[in-house]
């Protein structure tokens, strides 16, 4: 690992929590899931974003704040199956800067699509970046100098085309627009079956980086080389959240 301070490493980690934490107490959120709730219950309009709503709505910020952000579309597919990634890059380190100086943070989201409010989480990070919102209790002055010398990577919507399937009514579905569950696709422990495995939730896929999705991540992971990557994901319910 490169050598670098670890001061970017803990602001980013209280930083996230305290914007974790601002989010839960939003109005914008359900606070807790009821496991009563019909398969085929509609997914709350005044609380969540369409994916192509927040899509929308990360682009336009993009467009309101092209001193720091730029936002790229990545495509890939496989055997007739399709896939794009949105990826958005806050980045306020002076050009000059080598590459070796810059502490890289990647930041994904919406893996599983039932998992709706990890991508309005993302949303909500990028729109604190750029001042847009703010955290209750956070002065951002105060962490200039650090974010100065942060590029951080959002991917918002890692799954899209699983997430049309959950807002098509199948609020339940973790998996891609082809029945795999992405984060079973890569090549570490590929295949392996712990003992609560289930086949329909956790297929693999028929070898590891089968899925555009996963292919699309591999390669970010690659061309950016971060010193951090956190995914994040949330309950099993459409309509919960569970901090670990």
């Amino acid at each position: 690992m490169r050598s670098l301070s670890s001061l970017p490493f803990f602001f980013f980690f209280f930083f996230f929590l305290a914007l974790f934490q601002a989010f839960l107490k939003s109005p914008i959120l359900v606070h807790g899931g009821n496991s009563s709730l019909s398969p085929i219950t509609q997914i709350p309009q005044d609380l969540y974003h369409s994916s192509d709503e927040l899509l929308r709505e990360i682009s336009s910020l993009v467009g309101r704040h092209p001193d720091v952000l730029n936002i790229e579309t990545i495509r890939a597919g496989n055997r007739g199956y399709f896939a794009e990634i949105l990826v958005i890059t806050y980045d306020r380190v002076e050009k000059r800067k080598p590459d070796s100086l810059k502490f890289k943070i990647l930041l994904s989201f919406g893996q599983h699509g039932r998992e709706l409010i990890t991508s309005e989480l993302a949303l909500h990070l990028l729109s604190v970046l750029t001042g847009e919102l703010s955290v209750r209790g956070m002065n951002m002055d105060s962490i200039d100098s650090i974010l100065n010398n942060v590029v951080i990577k959002v991917v918002p919507m890692e799954n899209r085309n699983g997430r049309k399937l959950v807002e098509t009514g199948d609020l339940c579905e973790r998996r891609n627009g082809r029945g795999v569950d992405l984060n079973r696709n890569w090549s570490v422990d590929w295949g392996k079956k712990e003992k609560d495995y289930d086949p329909y939730e956790e297929n693999p896929g028929v070898a590891p980086f089968s899925e555009p999705e996963a292919q699309i991540m591999r390669e970010i992971t690659k061309s950016f080389d971060p010193h951090i990557w956190v995914t994040v994901h949330s309950g099993m319910e459409p309509g919960s959240v569970h901090a670990l």
